[in-house]
């Protein structure tokens, strides 16, 4: 692939919020089609030499450097319980950042680049599990496109300790009768949230898409007549998703006057400077990291803190 095809990521960053989305396709070892959110995308190169390290993670072909940096260097095809890439002669190299750190993945081959609508991404099929690596699917000139879930991938490798962020929790806060909503399309990243939450005895609940969230809350609060800025202390929400990504939820959110002063954390893996962008934009109240306990942990008790010093109480909601 020319270096011009990657040239434009960063204008394209105002599909987000629009309910769009552009991925990279690509291909592991036979036709079936990938995709990866072009966001996240840095460059594609040809597969460099790479300097093996004892004892790195099997999922790890080796380091290289590139542009001024060690980066790790993964094979996707392993990585997924596939064939390993290790010897194809015709692998790429897919540079990424998520969770703020850079890493490449080796994929078999690449594609091009196209613009889809959320609305068109769907979760995967019922019946595949809980051990799959896929985060969505959709089709595309009749060919199905499976999205990875990158971020279970790389969960795997560096997959940080809970319990090393639990120094920040405040025993004396009482938080059992609050409730967070968490809204992710990954199956991996809903329980991991939830079981960083577990951590201070909150109450959890769970919706794997933005459209399904939308709906739990509206039927809540217009039919239901429940207060829902009451019942849960804030949403932590994905920023894409299938049918709905988070911004758009949040906008959806903001433009209901019994939902709009629900708070709205993004949970993302993408960079920080373009999500200080996005919030703003959108009306998110903040961003965390992917993959960070205790920035999980900080925003949660400091809003329940916050809704107790208010005199604010979930069982009147």
């Amino acid at each position: 692939m020319s270096e011009g095809v990657l040239a434009a990521v960063d204008s394209r960053t105002q599909l987000v919020g629009k309910n769009r989305l552009e991925v990279l396709l690509f291909r592991l070892h036979n036709e079936q089609l990938y995709a990866m959110n072009v966001f996240k995308i840095q460059e594609v190169m040809s597969v460099p030499i790479l300097t093996k390290l004892p004892e790195s993670h099997p999922n790890i072909l080796g380091v290289s450097h590139i542009r001024g940096h060690t980066i790790p260097v993964i094979d996707l095809g392993l990585a997924i319980g596939m064939q390993s890439l290790a010897k194809d002669p015709n692998a790429v190299l897919v540079i990424a950042e998520y969770y703020g750190t850079v890493q490449g993945f080796v994929v078999g081959s690449v594609e091009r680049i196209v613009n889809i609508a959320w609305k068109e991404v769907h979760p995967p099929p019922h019946g595949v599990g809980k051990e799959h690596y896929l985060t969505a699917t959709t089709k595309l000139e009749e060919n199905i496109v499976e999205v990875i879930d990158v971020e279970k991938v790389l969960a795997e490798i560096v997959m940080p300790d809970i319990s090393s962020a639990t120094d920040v929790i405040n025993r004396e806060i009482d938080t059992k009768d609050f409730n967070v909503l968490v809204v992710d399309d990954s199956g991996f990243a809903r329980r991991h949230v939830k079981s960083v939450l577990n951590q201070l005895d909150v109450q959890v609940t769970l919706a794997n898409s933005g459209a399904d969230a939308l709906r739990l809350l509206k039927k809540e609060a217009h039919q239901d007549k429940i207060d829902v800025t009451k019942k849960y202390a804030l949403m932590i929400t994905d920023a894409e998703m299938p049918e709905m990504d988070g911004y758009t939820l949040t906008v959806e959110c903001r433009s209901d006057p019994l939902i709009k002063d629900l708070r709205i954390i993004l949970h993302t893996s993408l960079s920080g400077a373009f999500n200080e962008s996005m919030v703003e934009k959108v009306g998110c109240d903040g961003f965390i990291p992917k993959l960070n306990p205790e920035a999980i942990l900080r925003v949660t008790q400091d809003r329940i803190k916050e809704m107790i010093d208010a005199g604010i109480n979930p069982l009147e909601a």
